[in-house]
């Protein structure tokens, strides 16, 4: 799960469930920077990149499903 602090700092996602051919997680990367609500703080929208052609976002439905990748 994703925090907003995490939101805001990484660049890299994994899906939680969703494998990619060779059984590593489906990654994503950040396509832009965070929309966040000043009337609803709680709630924001991170665009992401999956593969070549594929834009999305990470929002509150989908939450759950994506894990931040700590660069170390």
């Amino acid at each position: 799960m994703i925090s907003f602090d995490d939101s805001i700092i990484a660049d890299r996602f994994e899906h939680a469930y969703l494998k990619n051919k060779d059984g590593s997680p489906l990654r994503a990367r950040r396509n832009g920077k965070t929309k966040y609500w000043k009337r609803m703080p709680l709630e924001f929208r991170i665009p992401i990149k999956i593969g070549l052609y594929e834009y999305t976002y990470i929002d509150k439905a989908n939450l759950n499903d994506w894990n931040a990748v700590r660069n170390t």
